[in-house]
This record gives C-alpha cells, sequence and structure tokens, in this order.
C-alpha cells in the first residue's frame, strides 16, 4: 500500500527536505498506516530555520494594522473550515469529532485574543521626564521562535502560542509532534491563504535531533514547550544554557477534591467528563478523585452509573471516546492498571476488555475506575495520560488539601462543594496554578495565561494571554531630548535631572 509523506513547510510551501529518515504515522482508531512524517536532518532543520531568519526584518516592520487584518482573516478561515482540520485531528489522534471541534474552538479563541494586539502592544510615555527631555517605553518583537507541541491537541497547543507569536511580529518554526503531523501543514496552507507573508510561519517535522537544532540555534530567540516533565525540564536546561527564552510546560497529576457538602450529580458527572475525555489524554484530565468524610460510596456509584453507558469507539462513528494514540501508550496505560490492581486497588469499572465500535486492530482501552488507590501506587504517582480514574480515600479537607500540596505537579485541580468558605479557603492555599471551584477543568480563557507550578512549568512565563504578549517581546525605554540647534557644552559627569 502506498502512504502519504507528510514533509515540512519553508517560505509559503512544501519543503521535502533531504533526509531520508521516516516514522510512521496511524489511525488509532484501525492500527493502519496511513502516512509517514519525514524526520528532519541538520541540514533540513537549518533550512527550516534560515527561511524564518530571513523573513524576519520585513515581518517585523511591517505595520500592527497589517498584522491585525492578517490575524483577522486567518480567524475567518478557521471559523469556515474547522471541521476539515476537525478530521484531521481525528484521523491521526483517535479523539472523537466534537472533542477535536471544541479543540479548534479553545485554540481560536487565542487568535481572537491576537486580533487586539495593536492595544496590547502600546507603550508608555512621559512628556518632560526632565527639561526638555522625554521617556517613553516600547516592546519589540524577538526574532525567529521556536514551538514544539505534543500529541494530544495538535491545533489548540501550537495556537496557544503562534498566534501571539506572529502578531507581535516574530516569525515562527513549529516543529508538531510526529503522532499527529498533518494539522501543523493544514494550518500552515490556511496562513498562506490568509495572505502571511512567506517565511513568517514554517513547520520543521522531525524528532530530537530537530528539537535539538531549535535549542541550540543562535537564530531561535525563544522556545514555547509543552510535553512531560522529564522533557520540559530537558528543553528548559537546553534553551536557556543557550541564552533563549523559553516557557516549557510539563506534566500533570491532577487532582479534584469532593466534599461532603458537594452536589455529588454535578461532581459524578464531572469526574466523567474530565477523566475520560479525550480518552484521558489532556494535560488538565483529573486522574486523582479526593473524597473526604463518608462520600466516596455514594460518589463512587453515581460515576459507575454514568461510566457503563459510555460507548468507546471510532471518532468517526459518534463515540463518547476514541482510542489511544498509539498501541504502545495503550499498553502502557493497560500496564497501570494491572500494578494498580496487583497494589491492592479495587478496579471498579474494567476497561482492559472494552468492546469498543471500531475495528479490532484499534488502540482501545475503555474508561476504568480504581477505588482505595493509595498515595504509593504508581497509578497515583505517575502521569498515566490515559483513561484512568483513581479515587483517593481521606478523612478531613486538611488531608485532602495536604495531599495535593505535596504533589510534585501543580497544574490543575478543582474543589466541589457548596461551602463559599471552604472554596475560598482552597483557592488561597492550594499550590496549583489553574483552580476550578466546581469546575473539573479549569481552562483559563485567552485573555487569561495557561500554566501551572512546581514540576509542571519550567520557566516563569505562562502561555498566551498578556504573559504570552510579554514572552514574546522584549521592552525598551528610549530617553530623547530635541533642542535649540546648539549643545551645552562639555560635562562628564553623571547625568542630572533639572
Amino acid at each position: 500500500m502506498t502512504t502519504n509523506t507528510i514533509g515540512h513547510w519553508v517560505d509559503g510551501k512544501p519543503f521535502a527536505g533531504t533526509s531520508d529518515r521516516t516514522a510512521e504515522v496511524t489511525n488509532p482508531a484501525t492500527g493502519e498506516v496511513t502516512g509517514r512524517v519525514a524526520l528532519a536532518d541538520l541540514d533540513d532543520a537549518r533550512a527550516v530555520i534560515a527561511a524564518a531568519a530571513s523573513a524576519f526584518p520585513a515581518w517585523r516592520d511591517t505595520s500592527l494594522a497589517k498584522r491585525t487584518s492578517i490575524l483577522f482573516a486567518f480567524r475567518e478561515l478557521l471559523n469556515s473550515r474547522k471541521d476539515e482540520l476537525a478530521a484531521i485531528i481525528t484521523a491521526e489522534h483517535g479523539k472523537v469529532l466534537s472533542d477535536a471541534l471544541g479543540e479548534i474552538s479553545r485554540g481560536q479563541e487565542v487568535v481572537e485574543f491576537a486580533c487586539g494586539i495593536p492595544h496590547l502592544l502600546k507603550g508608555g510615555f512621559t512628556e518632560n521626564a526632565s527639561t526638555k527631555v522625554d521617556v517613553f517605553s516600547i516592546r519589540q518583537p524577538l526574532g525567529p521562535v521556536g514551538i514544539i507541541s505534543p500529541f494530544n491537541f495538535p491545533a489548540m497547543v501550537p495556537m496557544w502560542f503562534f498566534p501571539v507569536a506572529i502578531a507581535c511580529g516574530n516569525t515562527v518554526v513549529l516543529k508538531p509532534s510526529e503522532k499527529d503531523p498533518t494539522a501543523s501543514i493544514w494550518l500552515a496552507e490556511l496562513w498562506k491563504e490568509a495572505g502571511l507573508p512567506d517565511g513568517v510561519f514554517n513547520v520543521l517535522q522531525g524528532d530530537k535531533l530537530a528539537v535539538d537544532e531549535l535549542l541550540e540555534s543562535r537564530a531561535i530567540k525563544s522556545i514555547s514547550f509543552v510535553g512531560s516533565t522529564p522533557i520540559a525540564e530537558y528543553v528548559y536546561s537546553t534553551g536557556t544554557a543557550n541564552g533563549k527564552r523559553v516557557q516549557a510546560l510539563g506534566g500533570a497529576k491532577n487532582h479534584a477534591i469532593v466534599l461532603p457538602d458537594a452536589d455529588l450529580d454535578l461532581a459524578a458527572d464531572a469526574m466523567v467528563n474530565a477523566g475520560f475525555g479525550s480518552a484521558g489524554e489532556r494535560c488538565m484530565a483529573i486522574s486523582a478523585l479526593v473524597a473526604v468524610g463518608d462520600v466516596a460510596d455514594d460518589l463512587v456509584a453515581k460515576i459507575v452509573e454514568r461510566t457503563t453507558p459510555l460507548r468507546t469507539g471510532d471518532g468517526t462513528r459518534g463515540s463518547d471516546m476514541g482510542p489511544l494514540v498509539t498501541k504502545a501508550h495503550r499498553d502502557k496505560v493497560a500496564s497501570y492498571v494491572d500494578a494498580g490492581e496487583n497494589d491492592g486497588a479495587t478496579v471498579v469499572v474494567d476497561g482492559r476488555g472494552v468492546q469498543a465500535d471500531g475495528d479490532p486492530n484499534g488502540f482501545w482501552l475503555g474508561p476504568t475506575l480504581l477505588d482505595h488507590v493509595t498515595p504509593e501506587m504508581s497509578v497515583y504517582t505517575d502521569e498515566i495520560f490515559g483513561p484512568v480514574l483513581s479515587v483517593v480515600r481521606v478523612e478531613t479537607y486538611d488531608d485532602a488539601l495536604q495531599l495535593i500540596n505535596d504533589n510534585p505537579y501543580g497544574n490543575g485541580t478543582a474543589i466541589f462543594t457548596n461551602d463559599g468558605g471552604a472554596a475560598r479557603r482552597f483557592q488561597n492555599e492550594v499550590e496549583v496554578g489553574m483552580v476550578g471551584i466546581n469546575v473539573p477543568i479549569p481552562v483559563p480563557m485567552a485573555y487569561y495565561s495557561f500554566g501551572g507550578w512546581k514540576n509542571s512549568l519550567f520557566g516563569d512565563t505562562h502561555a498566551h494571554g498578556t504573559e504570552g504578549v510579554h514572552f514574546f517581546t522584549r521592552g525598551k525605554a528610549v530617553t530623547a531630548r530635541w533642542l535649540d540647534p546648539s549643545h551645552g557644552g562639555i560635562n562628564l559627569g553623571f547625568p542630572q535631572n533639572d
């Protein structure tokens, strides 16, 4: 069978490169190899980076009015054709079509935020700070920037970064995941159609070799990364050692506390949605449910009631949950269920033998619920990144809070309660970057910023929002004096205000 080769995108057109290395791209719902993605060699990587560097001066000097008009055009094209992109995501990632459309909509919010860039780049001005001396501040783009994105959101995560980067006047090299690379090329073609000049948005397909060249190249001025914590730490340390700004978003182990006064029906709905949506392949998925006091039995029963009817299957068939992204990942997630059971956890809902509505060769694992999980079990300590929800039982709110604050991750968390005082105390005391109150997946709107604490973030700057604008620009202060055509003579002393 002949398969399509997904290559790079350079200077506004496809670029095959010189490397003969490729990797398989599969449809997770069938197990079929649907394409091969190019894996860049050093010459390929340098060619893509050079294109971004060459395009930067002209794009930096393009007016804000022109940049904004292109962003609006991109937004309109994306909105009118997002069904195409959703189908691509489902075919290569496996998530159901409705979830793929939701991913695109969240990314589009960042595009819309970036359309307001003229206001966001306004500087300050002080007239006559000293006699006939004015002082003002401006923000300028960095240059070519690198974006390294994960498999689980092949459209949304890149869109956390590149709309803001481009709006600020930078050029972009996107290195998508080799597991689902086609969305990146579709987005590049859309930018071309929207009128973006050639070389401003480029795609570099590849593996560690491509990543390392982005981290080490002097031409790349910043790196934005989303992925696992070990790789985020590597990206941060290597990028900063090479003089770059780095925002490296790492892994997660997100907890949801359910207090005794909570609406258990609301909480059960939320746990199913947040634990099993996108087959748990979300950095904001809830994987640890912390049941406080005597609510666990009733809550687990309500979750079982909601989980049992869920249909796992091909994302194009109206299923509730699709397959996992690869067979290797499916087997790894299943091994955590095995380990949890062996360690003494109770398997309440077992997804290992799910009868999926799809090809028998798909990478299926159904929703799985484990009860009586304890903090020393690997199913609790590790980021599983699959549809596995663990119930941990504790006696008090303080026990639950301590459990979360002791965890090395600090990405997202939630509390379910009808007690405003408890909720306010939780939002103040919990050591996590994004907090939901009766909201299971507290992903901020685009005009706020996305990012965690502790081992969930390396670097000082979160994604998108005003923090994103500051990340992709540098401040410059200008002091100016315009005098009559004369000078004040020689004075070697330090300048004084007068």
